[in-house]
């Protein structure tokens, strides 16, 4: 993530909506402030959605799609997520 997300007016305006932001503290010559446990769980599991939506954009062909219907766009973008997990598990087996 970048570090300008790392601001007190994102935490803030997040906050006033009602949502407990999982940012990651970017200290600037100050000092790391550390998720407590839940959110350090909540921010691993995010961080592995991002992972595996970007391998799916960059390596899968669902970044640039030109279809006409959510049908046709559903089966192609399922076909890229059997492929993946086809992609991860050849990568444990090795």
């Amino acid at each position: 993530m970048d570090a300008a997300y790392c601001s007190n007016i994102v935490r803030e305006h997040s906050k006033s909506m009602g949502h407990v932001a999982i940012i990651d503290h970017k200290p600037r010559g100050g000092e790391k402030i550390d998720f407590c446990p839940a959110q350090k769980q909540r921010y691993k599991e995010r961080s592995q959605a991002q992972r595996t939506n970007g391998r799916l954009k960059d390596e899968f062909g669902a970044r640039h799609l030109r279809l006409k219907g959510p049908v046709k766009a559903m089966s192609h973008l399922m076909v890229g997520v059997v492929a993946l997990r086809a992609d991860q598990i050849f990568r444990l087996v090795t």
